[in-house]
């Protein structure tokens, strides 16, 4: 009987968090709403801070993707043994994020695919 809950449970994370070839796992809406808004979690918006201002997940920090000088500094903070779950307008910056953290060690990156575009979409 357990092990059948256990299977279910297992399936249903699959759905939820994919990884992609990186190493790098992709989130959706469900995941971000259970797992991440609202806990003490290492939530980055890689938007510019324009966007960001204009509105953005609540917790979420703004480390300008664009920016290179200035993310590479921002990233700094981070704790690299803790999963950081990355997000932008649409999925694009994210992944370019989750790539330069990857590459600099951290191993925990979650990035959400739908970006903030899917978050406000029937909020």
């Amino acid at each position: 009987m357990i092990h059948k809950y256990c299977y279910i449970l297992i399936v249903l994370l699959g759905f939820s968090c994919k990884t992609g070839p990186l190493g790098i796992s992709s989130i959706d809406k469900p995941f971000m709403q259970k797992k991440v808004v609202g806990r003490k979690v290492q939530l980055i918006d890689v938007r510019t801070p324009e966007e960001f201002k204009a509105g953005h997940i609540n917790g979420a920090l703004n480390f300008n993707v664009k920016d290179s000088v200035v993310f590479s500094h921002q990233v700094q903070i981070l704790d690299d043994t803790k999963p950081v779950y990355l997000y932008c307008r649409s999925g694009n910056r994210s992944q370019r994020a989750a790539e330069y953290l990857k590459k600099y060690g951290f191993t925990r990156i979650l990035e959400y695919s739908g970006g903030y575009l899917d978050w406000k979409e029937q909020e």
